[in-house]
């Protein structure tokens, strides 16, 4: 089974399966992953579903852009690996993935 591990502030695991084509923020969403708000439902327009990307995977999540970059100037624990998890798209080569979650959302 592919799968993603979202790490929250306290250390505490949640290995999920990788659901491709489908945003961070909606698998997050499906498998109950506290710390993932996602207030606007997925529309870049709120930041409450900021992650963190392990550094060795920014490459694959790609870079933020646009709306994305705006809303993540108001983050205040934004790291160079933050993304809104509703602009990350999962594709396969995801699998194994890490994703820390923030103490907080905006």
């Amino acid at each position: 089974m592919s799968s993603i591990t979202f790490l929250e502030h306290d250390g505490t695991e949640h290995i999920v399966a990788i659901e491709t084509d489908k945003s961070l923020m909606q698998i997050a969403m499906n498998n109950g992953i506290p710390g993932i708000d996602a207030d606007c439902g997925g529309e870049c327009a709120c930041g409450t579903c900021h992650v963190i990307i392990d550094s060795r995977w920014i490459g694959i999540t790609g870079h933020p852009e646009g709306n994305e970059l705006q809303m993540l100037d108001m983050t205040p624990e934004r790291t160079t690996t933050s993304r809104l998890s509703c602009c990350v798209k999962v594709t396969d080569a995801m699998n194994g993935m890490v994703v820390h979650l923030p103490e907080f959302q905006m």
